[in-house]
């Protein structure tokens, strides 16, 4: 009888690591079958800031994966795409989610991570408030392309926000 094999997630998050998007999306992927998260903060201001997302966030991360979740921390003056793929090349990742703030205070959606990061060849889910459900293991060109729809009006809205998220203490 073979075993299931582990599926190993990069979560890439910084400010938005425990909120209810992007805990369920672990929980689901979590029922989905074996896997194992890792949660970097790719860009954390200072080790006091990453300490304190990192204190709050990997006991909700561990609670919805079911078990407990690793971390990682990048440099505060490096450019988050150079701790992913630094996490990614160190690793045997098999995923990446990127969860980020919203589009209009996004440093990474400014600075075309999630795209940059798909360059990386695993599949990338990206969670951004206000723009629907993320689907399993979207790719960064997919993402472009809602991004481009939503730009010019032409996306079609698949689920609004979830409870609260548009409030100030999810952002």
């Amino acid at each position: 009888m073979e075993s299931t094999p582990i599926t190993r997630v990069l979560v890439v998050a910084n400010r938005t690591a425990s909120t209810p998007r992007l805990l369920d999306e672990v929980a689901r992927r979590a029922r989905a079958g074996p896997t194992e998260f890792t949660l970097l903060i790719p860009d954390a201001p200072s080790r006091k800031a990453a300490d304190w997302t990192l204190e709050s966030a990997i006991p909700l991360l561990s609670r919805a994966a079911g078990k407990p979740v690793a971390s990682l921390v990048g440099a505060a003056d490096a450019d988050p795409f150079t701790a992913v793929r630094t996490a990614v090349e160190g690793g045997s990742f098999d995923a990446i989610i990127v969860s980020t703030l919203p589009r209009r205070t996004s440093k990474w959606l400014r600075r075309d991570l999630i795209r940059r990061i798909g360059r990386l060849g695993l599949p990338v889910t990206a969670i951004v408030p206000g723009e629907g459900r993320p689907s399993l293991d979207e790719t960064a060109e997919a993402m472009m392309l809602i991004e481009r729809s939503a730009l010019t009006g032409a996306a079609r809205k698949v689920d609004g926000p979830g409870i609260g998220e548009d409030r100030p203490r999810y952002e």
